[in-house]
């Protein structure tokens, strides 16, 4: 299964099939991929956001092509540039010269259509992080080898060398992540909308790393070789505690969701953590932690009350999400072991 936005896989109809199909025709023979006669079919994903994902049967193979949409496919009005596709193939690029187990292998890149082809992942030993942790299945490790290759792909970016122009898309991470997330959460919070409104703007003006911008469940498919990293198009030049605290978050939520599995998702937080941390040699790693730590409850409160709420809390568990985070936005430990530890003694708390 290839994974997108949200992690379906089921096909859409209708009229998305009718304006994807012709597209990504276009894209697999412009690219030279196959003749138009040897395409069986192309089918979008249903589900997806932020961008137009499908596949293309060409036989023998399969082929995954993506383009990104101008207006996303949520409820509260959302615009952003799709040049962010770009972007999204470059950070591909990149990681996959930094550990290339860690992405698909890619097919190339269509200017005039503005999108790009991809290895179709699936098979039976491939799974989705997401669906996997919201079925209960106990952590094995996962979060670790997510920590290290994300670790890997930050530290290679700061090395002498990386190029970093096609990254230079601060205004597309804004649209994509800070005013939809934090900037959002904090016009329904204005007792929280300075700390919030602080950290979107350390956010916005950082450029120390190569940032991902949606390291999340939902984006990360497990293989036999190892996690596989998705859906980069808020890809840029930014803080690397957002995307470790994008990730934690998520571990965060599930655990508020699937109670029995609590202690070891908050245990498997920590774990990414560590594993991240030990290729932190761009920063002082206390400072990062740091940042982290006051950025991850902040996110806590923006997946219930910014944009792009997650989709499987109970009203009584946004209920629990949005008090633990009011509470800790003000005032976070500065270790994510306590950090941790907290959430996990206030989730206990709320029942």
């Amino acid at each position: 299964m290839q994974g997108h936005e949200d992690g379906a896989a089921s096909s859409g109809a209708g009229d998305d099939v009718e304006a994807f199909e012709p597209r990504a025709r276009r894209l697999v023979v412009g690219l030279g991929l196959a003749r138009e006669d040897e395409i069986r079919g192309a089918e979008p994903l249903a589900g997806g956001v932020a961008s137009d994902i499908g596949v293309v049967d060409l036989g023998d193979r399969k082929v995954c092509v993506k383009f990104a949409l101008a207006k996303l496919k949520v409820a509260a009005e959302w615009r952003a540039p799709v040049r962010r596709g770009r972007a999204e193939y470059a950070w591909l690029a990149f990681a996959g010269s930094v550990v290339p187990d860690a992405v698909p292998r890619l097919f190339g890149w269509s200017e005039a259509e503005n999108g790009f082809a991809m290895d179709y992942v699936g098979g039976d030993g491939v799974r989705l992080w997401k669906a996997c942790l919201l079925a209960g299945s106990p952590p094995a490790g996962e979060a670790e080898a997510v920590g290290d290759r994300l670790g890997r792909i930050h530290a290679a970016s700061t090395r002498p060398g990386f190029d970093d122009a096609p990254f230079r898309n601060a205004d597309d991470f804004r649209a994509l992540r800070i005013e939809p997330y934090l900037l959002f959460a904090a016009g329904r919070h204005p007792d929280l909308a300075k700390t919030l409104a602080t950290l979107a703007g350390g956010l916005d003006l950082a450029r120390t790393v190569l940032v991902h911008g949606d390291i999340s469940p939902k984006n990360i498919l497990l293989a036999p070789t190892g996690p596989i990293l998705l859906d980069a198009e808020c890809a840029t030049m930014g803080d690397a505690a957002f995307d470790v605290a994008f990730c934690l978050n998520h571990l965060v939520l599930k655990a508020v969701h699937v109670r029995p599995m609590r202690a070891p998702l908050l245990a498997s937080a920590a774990e990414f953590w560590r594993s991240y941390a030990a290729h932190v040699d761009f920063e002082d790693v206390d400072t990062l932690e740091r940042r982290i730590a006051a950025l991850l409850p902040a996110l806590m409160l923006a997946r219930i009350d910014g944009k792009s709420p997650v989709e499987y809390l109970s009203e009584p568990e946004r209920r629990t999400v949005r008090a633990i985070a009011a509470a800790l936005i003000p005032s976070p430990p500065h270790r994510l072991d306590d950090l941790l530890t907290r959430i996990g003694t206030d989730l206990d708390h709320h029942g």
